[in-house]
């Protein structure tokens, strides 16, 4: 190919040099206008190298036989059409073409949030897929809105597997389907009024749920990362009861602490007035005491001086008062004195000059 191409520059140089001899003598000496030369050989077998090398160039960029798989993607080498069962890691891999071809998939942490509001940030690009919440019906039949946020992974291991049997949208075939049979199923055995109470045995439930389904499939074509429940919308009439019940609960609870407080103030005053009362009593008792302690050294007293008393000396004491009555008289004449019987002591001094004791003893 080189050899032909040579001979097919130097034939055109050949001819070009011929063509400038005619123009030149035609002219007459040469004063005439001349062709350039231009030298097509490029040093002789060069140039053959050198449009071998481009050849080689323009085929590798057109034909592309080789591929780059980037972090968090796996590649899935088809060959005649035919999935390859190991994928390809992160990294450069060259590849046949044509015959071969490379499938790249995210294996990242893929999101789906299904919202009542569709929002219109995320999307496919940010593995953000955005979903309207799932409708439920409830035990009786009313509508119930839940709203959940499932994180998933595309199962490394089997992805070539896991694309051969559900195709490149999987996921809307695995994940979205069994989310919401899930969901219907477990949201249906309760009432609607009892599901913000059962929250999280609801969230559990339907947690598992969703992991024993998509781990029961062939090949474990996805790693479930987890599944949140974000809200239950409650239809109106249903969200007003549940008020209505939550006020009545609340004043209850109020009657309660109101009784409380007041069974409480009760046995506060009842043990004042006990306190109050056991003080009346101890102080009552103290005096009773006091009293009969009295009384008895009284009593012991008068015992110890009736022991003490014989007739000699009660004989004496008459004398005795007797010589104070005598000395009585003589300074007052009206004075009478009444002796007791038996002329024992004391006897009765009334002093006459008195008008209140001169009454009384007439």
């Amino acid at each position: 190919m080189a050899s032909d191409m040579n001979d097919y520059f130097n034939k055109k140089k050949s001819e070009d040099s011929n063509f400038g001899k005619k123009s030149s003598g035609g002219s007459g000496g040469g004063n005439g206008p001349q062709m350039p030369k231009i030298d097509f050989n490029f040093g002789g077998g060069k140039a053959g190298i050198v449009y071998f090398l481009a050849a080689i160039i323009l085929l590798l960029v057109l034909a592309k036989p080789f591929t780059i798989i980037e972090e968090g993607e796996r590649g899935i080498l088809s060959t005649n059409g035919k999935y390859q069962d190991q994928t390809l890691l992160p990294g450069l891999h060259f590849i046949i073409p044509v015959i071969q071809k490379v499938y790249t998939v995210d294996t990242k942490v893929r999101i789906i949030n299904y919202a009542s509001k569709i929002e219109a940030s995320g999307g496919d690009a940010a593995g953000i897929n955005i979903k309207p919440a799932i409708t439920v019906l409830d035990k009786r039949g009313l509508p119930v809105s839940i709203e959940l946020t499932v994180q998933y992974r595309l199962d490394s291991k089997f992805a070539a597997q896991t694309i051969s049997n559900w195709g490149f949208s999987w996921e809307d075939k695995i994940i979205n389907p069994v989310v919401r049979d899930v969901v219907r199923n477990v949201v249906g055995k309760f009432d609607a009024e009892s599901l913000p109470q059962l929250r999280n045995q609801i969230a559990q439930e339907i947690d598992k749920g969703v992991r024993d389904s998509v781990t029961s499939l062939k090949n474990s074509p996805a790693d479930l990362q987890s599944v949140q429940l974000r809200e239950i919308g409650l239809p109106q009439k249903v969200r007003e009861q549940i008020e209505r019940v939550q006020v009545a609960k609340q004043e209850v609870q109020k009657a309660e602490q109101d009784v409380q407080r007041a069974k409480q103030e009760a046995l506060k005053r009842a043990a004042e007035a006990e306190g109050m009362a056991q003080k009346a009593r101890i102080e009552a008792q103290g005096i009773a005491d006091a009293v009969t302690i009295k009384a008895d050294a009284k009593s012991k007293a008068n015992i110890l001086i009736s022991k003490s008393l014989t007739r000699q000396l009660l004989e004496l004491e008459q004398m005795r008062v007797q010589g104070m009555f005598n000395d009585a008289l003589r300074e007052n004449k009206d004075a009478k004195i009444f002796l007791t019987p038996g002329g024992s002591t004391p006897n009765i001094w009334v002093d006459m000059k008195n008008a209140q004791q001169r009454t009384t003893a007439q």
